[in-house]
């Protein structure tokens, strides 16, 4: 993702306390509600941008604030080790949600926590040494989940060796394949569409020559469905959209609609060779974090949430090819619109007009990761504002 230079009075703040890590957007926002963001100097910003696809309900949705406000009243905290209802409830309604037999849950934190563990597990349950990612992937910055992303050993990784060897496969390319996954390889680990690579729908193709090739060699097949999962697609998984099952899937982001919670969907296969002390967690599954993810897909089912992204996905890439919009990519509320000029100075423009969205590594493609409450007359908001771009 990137960003704008902030305010100075806010550049001023961060310097004081806080790592200077993160390029900053030029707002500073007081609260959110809805689809809207209201920034401290007065101005309200329409966010297609989502908190980087974690606000799949938007700001303040009032069942999430609910059953943030019940679980924290009556228990915030408590070890794993000490049986909860809420934990086990929470689980069975993830696995019913997802609907694909991945039907024992592992709860964590945060997305690359949940990809770390997925590739720990499928080295330990394989006995073999070597990873495949995709090229153009993101996992995550930990010492495994930055392993296979991809250009993190040029840019960021930081540690002196990756933990296991990793080969990244061409991403649309089914026939090259075989190349790449063999009897060494633990697992492919591939986000069915790529946030970071540009809201890239690597397609059912791919994956179904990914499921066909790790069943021959015996690997592990992981989705990482951290920024597609939980509704984006329109469908629960894009496991379900693209009709095809991984043997685990990793999930976080819009999980928990901004309280940090991540999960792993297992296979019975997967399930039936974990031992105790095989992963750990201390605040995964923590009351509070489960009490919210079940508000989630309450909310996303009673609302009939997956249908609206359906609908108005596809409004989407219907007006919105306008000014230096020249074409879509993606899939639900994980679309990129391909830019005729680079995607930074149609992201700037937007923002001049008080729209917020993201860049991802391509260039040219605008990111858009909005809320599963948008609706039709936001993207008339969205359309006209392009129209006033130069292409």
């Amino acid at each position: 993702m990137a960003a704008t230079p902030a305010t100075t009075s806010t550049t001023q703040a961060l310097k004081s306390h806080l790592a200077q890590v993160f390029a900053q957007y030029p707002i500073e926002v007081a609260h959110g509600d809805g689809v809207w963001l209201h920034a401290r100097d007065g101005r309200k910003i329409l966010d297609f941008y989502g908190g980087h696809a974690v606000a799949g309900l938007g700001y303040a949705h009032p069942r999430w604030l609910a059953a943030l406000d019940r679980q924290a009243r009556q228990m915030a905290f408590q070890t794993n080790a000490i049986p909860m209802g809420v934990r086990e409830r929470a689980a069975a309604r993830l696995a019913k949600f997802a609907g694909l037999g991945l039907d024992t849950v592992f709860w964590i934190n945060s997305g690359a926590e949940a990809n770390e563990n997925a590739l720990k597990l499928a080295f330990k349950i394989t006995g073999r040494g070597k990873a495949v990612a995709l090229e153009q992937s993101f996992h995550g910055r930990t010492a495994a989940a930055g392993a296979v992303t991809w250009g993190a050993l040029e840019k960021w990784y930081g540690f002196p060796r990756t933990p296991f060897e990793v080969s990244f496969a061409p991403r649309d390319n089914p026939a090259a394949i075989e190349r790449f996954v063999d009897r060494e390889t633990a697992a492919v680990i591939v986000e069915p569409v790529q946030g970071v690579g540009g809201a890239y729908d690597v397609g059912k193709p791919m994956l179904q020559a990914l499921r066909q090739r790790c069943d021959d060699v015996g690997a592990l097949l992981i989705f990482d469905e951290v920024q597609c999962g939980m509704g984006r697609t329109g469908a629960p998984f894009a496991a379900n959209y693209y009709g095809v099952t991984p043997d685990i899937i990793t999930a976080a982001k819009a999980l928990g609609n901004g309280f940090p919670v991540s999960a792993l969907l297992l296979s019975k296969h997967v399930a039936g060779q974990i031992k105790h002390d095989d992963m750990g967690t201390t605040f995964g599954g923590g009351p509070m974090a489960c009490a919210v993810a079940e508000a989630v897909i309450d909310t996303i089912e009673s609302e009939s949430l997956l249908a609206n992204v359906r609908q108005v996905s596809t409004y989407i890439r219907s007006n919105c090819v306008i000014g230096p919009v020249t074409g879509t990519q993606g899939a639900g509320f994980l679309l990129g619109l391909k830019t005729s000029r680079p995607a930074k100075e149609v992201q700037a423009a937007l923002m001049d007009k008080n729209i917020l969205t993201g860049t991802s590594g391509d260039a040219h493609v605008l990111r858009l990761l909005p809320a599963y409450i948008l609706n039709e007359g936001h993207v008339d908001q969205l359309r006209d504002a392009l129209s006033k771009i130069p292409a």
